[in-house]
């Protein structure tokens, strides 16, 4: 290439026709890393976090950025499209195509080299932000920019989209924070790029091969296009739309990473990067404006900027308004002043002297109709911030309203015209009939976000949302501004380019393009050649999914199933390594398909009616069913989502199909029918134990159960909770609060009875008269967990029955173990969700900490005065919350230290299943079986869950959990508390037991055979 020419624009696509056998072959026998054609990963990679929807060809995951070259030289070889994909939660399109898709994260993801002098690092393109600046903190610096998705966006990603997030206000975007990038070319160069000195793009256009014709057509675009760039590029902090062509202006430095930033994988494949680091900023401030509207505060941002802020976020009324109908961030919203539109604005320094006197300074000179708040401590700045960062999961499918959609959900003006472009877009909002969207944003530079209720599933619909679309286009290139402030153009934005550049740079575009990838192999249809703004829609004007019966109510969803598969809005949360529960067989396995948003996306491929969908099976689908059966259904997505995916309930609901007629695995049978074997076994509990201890039968019974062999088998109590209950004949105590019940769940009942009897105690010492039910009673919540929702609802039934005159007299039941307590909160109303009874269940259910909080304000527990190491229950996070245990810790004067744990891997049936037990157990040497290893003798070890307790109790670690009950107890009577536990049988008991024990089992089989034939033909496995 002559020095002066420029390469011809890309005029085509990709062929359509892919030998996918060959292309599988190849990459199997060339590529270190996992190769997937399967539909199950097909359908998990087919969308991304936005309204579009590409099947890919095949997924690669490679083990080294080495075995990632090697894919691309397949992928060259066969003429495949490519697209490199980081946290996969972009909001236009970028991370799905109909290509071969490179997945950085499960293995390329290493902190490879750390300058602290310099302040740089070398990593790999899969690490995560948080990651990353977790290894980083040692040296006391991090990495600037800070996108809300940080727990989960890898650093390839934010390359890819040049991410910013609220920290580029002192920091700026990614391509403000790179020193170099290691690139590959599609056809196979393999180079470092980055600053050029002023001399080297010139001595680098003279070197021969493809390297050097690179840089002859680089620096032939830069001469050719200055001007237009210097002309037509927006002079505005958050100008991310287009390609990066001022990067290589003699002002910028020709740098070509810089250039490379934000290309969304069209360009080049990024390997390596080295990073510009900062300083962790010693000091923060909050300080918190009310405003009377979010215009009002937008005009405000001028002054506000006097003030060198580290971060200005704008957040509106309508946001704070769906995060109370959520119930996100409860305690952060009390914190917010006066006001219906608020300016977050954070302040960082060396000292805290110096960072609270510029609060003071900001707070000083505000308007004095404007309300503040300030904070300065860690735990509320925190809190402040996730109503900032939660803005796209608020948004998103608010009660009683219309869904709402990205599209334009990220243009930015100049900061001293905010205001009014925010008055124009309302307006702009109304003409088309779509309210008033909340919008919010980095309004420190201008950047708007919002969420607006298209109709995406009606042609008419699907028109206005394209015509709504380039008008505000029209309207943010009238302002000066960007049509992208962060999330780059992608499919979304593409189309419009031509408005905000002009033709002649759409041309230097297309010539940047041939001049990287001459045959258009790169994430084609993105940025260049692009696809329509309106095709390719994941839902679009001809989707008609199929509607399935379904046992669950769904009543957030209007009672269909296909809405609560599009629940999911691909922010990826769930994909997090740390806080929270969600999602531990993720943590465990860094597998999409085993985070909450894979198996999203399954469902929702299994009712999408599209010819294309990789899932064609429906309830039968062995694919759906594989990415489930590592769902542990802890429910941490209930809470953690930001949208509130169930996925523990999608699951149920799937099982129950899926199995629907035929064979179960047999531990749905051991174990989802454990309430009626314990019932049994009860008959002769030491006989059952004995047998079981013998290592043949309990080897044997393992292998007929489904149990895994590592699992012991839980020992059974000899006396149940319910027996002692009836011996000691009624409650004690003036029972001067009223009366509660006492809920006999199985695992209490037959398992632990001396957290029954602790509870009985300590609510008779707070006042309260105790009952207990006089009859076999269940939640049913090992048939829903195995998928059986026909025995849970009739057991459920049979349990309304026995307590509904106490519920109808308004009687609190109090739940001990929390996943049955959680059913009665939760599961039993979308069940039966006809039945009154049902609802009064819901709302007089209690844990025992909530009952003492609730209806014993003024009972003040023993003092304990002791240190404990607490897990709480993954369904009591989600359903119940733990404020009220908390309380009761601190009144009882334990110093509560309550893991942010995750689940402890075990989660009811799913931690003894067979082929379940190395997920199970990663789950729990993430975080909580360390912290109870570090615990001295004197911790207590706190868990009201059986199967938190039983996983610390047979892992080795020496210690066995207490449930609050049993702590509470052992301070009534001034003693330590100690865990009563039933032990396994002695030789003597295995010989003297052991002929009674044959003749009991072919009994116990009998029996389990009789019920299971009752139970066929319609009736309840309890009855009075």
């Amino acid at each position: 290439m002559d020095p002066v020419d420029l390469p011809v624009p890309v005029l085509r696509r990709p062929r359509a026709q892919i030998d996918s056998e060959a292309l599988e072959w190849d990459l199997r026998a060339r590529v270190d890393g996992e190769i997937r054609f399967d539909a199950g990963t097909r359908a998990a990679y087919s969308t991304d976090a936005s309204n579009y929807r590409q099947v890919p060809i095949a997924v690669v995951v490679p083990r080294t950025v080495e075995a990632a070259e090697e894919t691309v030289a397949v992928c060259r070889e066969h003429e495949v499209p490519l697209l490199s994909r980081g946290g996969g939660t972009s909001l236009a399109g970028e991370c799905c195509n109909a290509a071969v898709v490179i997945d950085w994260s499960k293995y390329c993801n290493r902190l490879l080299s750390v300058d602290p002098r310099n302040r740089r690092c070398v990593v790999e393109p899969g690490i995560v932000l948080d990651d990353l600046n977790r290894q980083l903190a040692e040296h006391g610096l991090q990495y600037g920019p800070r996108p809300a998705t940080h727990p989960n966006c890898t650093i390839g990603g934010m390359i890819g989209n040049n991410s910013c997030g609220s920290t580029a206000q002192a920091y700026g975007k990614v391509v403000d924070n790179l020193h170099r990038l290691e690139i590959l070319t599609y056809d196979g160069v393999r180079m470092w790029v980055g600053r050029r000195e002023d001399a080297e793009p010139e001595r680098l256009t003279g070197a021969g091969g493809r390297e050097g014709e690179l840089y002859r057509g680089l620096t032939a675009l830069r001469d050719r296009y200055a001007g237009l760039v210097r002309e037509r590029y927006p002079d505005i902090p958050r100008r991310v739309s287009g390609y990066n062509l001022d990067s290589l202006l003699p002002e910028h430095g020709f740098d070509v990473a810089g250039l490379l930033t934000g290309s969304e994988s069209t360009l080049v494949t990024v390997l390596r990067a080295e990073l510009e680091l900062v300083p962790v900023p010693a000091h923060t401030v909050l300080v918190v404006l009310g405003y009377e509207d979010i215009c009002q505060a937008a005009d405000h941002v001028p002054a506000v900027l006097e003030h060198r802020p580290a971060a200005l976020e704008g957040v509106d009324h309508q946001l704070v308004s769906f995060q109370q109908e959520k119930h996100l961030n409860p305690e952060a919203l009390k914190e917010l002043p006066d006001g219906r539109a608020y300016l977050m604005v954070q302040l960082t320094g060396d000292t805290r002297e110096e960072v609270d006197a510029r609060a003071r300074a900001l707070i000083d000179a505000k308007p004095d109709d404007v309300d503040h708040t300030w904070y300065d401590d860690e735990q509320h700045v925190r809190e402040l911030w996730l109503v900032r960062e939660s803005g796209l999961g608020a948004t998103a499918h608010v009660p009683g309203k219309p869904d709402t959609w990205e599209g334009w959900e990220d243009s930015a003006v100049p900061v001293d015209r905010l205001g009014d472009y925010l008055r124009d877009l309302k307006r702009l909002f109304e003409e088309f009939g779509y309210g008033h969207p909340s919008v919010y944003g980095h309004f420190g530079h201008g950047c708007v976000h919002t969420r607006i209720p298209f109709d995406l599933e009606s042609q008419e619909g699907v028109a206005r949302m394209r015509a709504f679309v380039e008008r505000a286009a029209d309207l943010v290139v009238s302002y000066g501004g960007s049509l992208s402030g962060e999330h780059g153009d992608g499919q979304a934005r593409g189309e419009l380019l031509d408005k905000m550049f002009g033709p002649e740079l759409i041309g230097g575009f297309e010539r940047l393009k041939a001049l990287f990838d001459p045959g258009n192999r790169m994430n084609p249809g993105k940025i260049v050649l692009p696809y329509r703004l309106d095709e390719n829609l994941r839902l679009g004007a001809d989707h008609l999914p199929w509607e399935p019966d379904t046992v669950f109510s769904f009543p957030q969803d209007s009672g269909k199933f296909s809405r609560a598969a599009t629940r999911c809005v691909g922010v990826g949360k769930c994909r997090s390594s740390q806080g929270g529960v969600m999602c531990p067989s993720y943590r465990a396995t860094r597998e999409e398909e085993h985070s909450t948003r894979g198996r999203a996306r399954l469902l929702f491929e299994m009712v999408n009616n599209d010819g294309d969908s990789p899932i064609t099976d429906g309830w039968r689908s062995d694919e759906v069913h594989d990415a489930l059966d590592l769902c542990l259904a802890c429910k941490g997505c209930k809470t953690d989502c930001p949208v509130n995916v169930d996925m523990a309930t999608y699951k149920a609901e799937f099982l129950h199909h899926h199995y629907k007629g035929r064979l179960r695995p047999l531990a749905h049978y051991s174990m989802g029918w454990l309430p009626v074997v314990a019932r049994v076994v009860a008959r002769a509990p030491r006989t059952a134990n004995a047998l079981v201890s013998v290592p043949w039968v309990a080897r044997a019974a393992k292998v007929l159960g489904g149990i895994a062999p590592e699992r012991d088998v839980p020992v059974f109590a000899e006396q149940r909770f319910t027996d002692w209950w009836r011996e000691r004949g009624g409650s004690y105590g003036d029972g001067h609060r009223g009366e509660v019940v006492v809920w006999p769940d199985t695992f209490t009942d037959h398992f632990h009875p001396a957290i029954g009897r602790s509870a009985v105690e300590v609510l008779e010492a707070a006042g309260f008269r105790v009952k207990v039910p006089d009859t076999a009673v269940c939640c049913g919540l090992t048939w829903i967990s195995t998928g059986q929702l026909d025995v849970a609802r009739r057991v459920l039934g049979h349990t309304i029955d026995v307590l509904r005159e106490d519920l109808r007299r308004g009687t609190p039941v109090v739940g001990l173990e929390p996943s049955c307590t959680a059913v009665f909160r939760a599961d039993a109303a979308e069940l039966l969700p006809k039945d009154p009874d049902v609802e009064r269940l819901r709302e007089q259910t209690r844990t025992l900490a909530e009952l003492l909080v609730e209806r014993a304000g003024d009972w003040r527990p023993p003092r304990v005065d002791a240190r404990a190491v607490v897990q709480r229950h993954c369904h009591q996070y989600a359903v119940m919350g733990f404020d009220a245990d908390r309380e009761i810790l601190r009144r009882a004067g334990v110093d509560a230290d309550v893991l942010d744990a995750g689940c402890c891997g075990l989660a009811g049936n799913f931690g003894f299943e067979k082929g379940h037990y190395d997920v199970s157990m990663a789950c729990a040497e993430a975080e909580l079986l360390p912290a109870v290893r570090e615990a001295d003798e004197a911790t207590l070890i706190l868990a009201d869950g059986f199967s938190c307790r039983t996983q610390v109790d047979q892992a080795g670690t020496g210690r066995t959990p207490l449930h609050l009950a049993e702590v509470l107890a052992a301070a009534l009577h001034g003693q330590d508390a100690e865990p009563e536990r039933p032990a396994p049988p002695g030789l003597r008991a295995l010989l003297s037991l052991g002929a009674a024990g044959a003749a009991f089992t072919g009994l116990a089989l009998l029996a389990g055979a009789w019920r299971s034939r009752r139970l066929r033909h319609g009736n309840t496995p309890y009855r009075r």
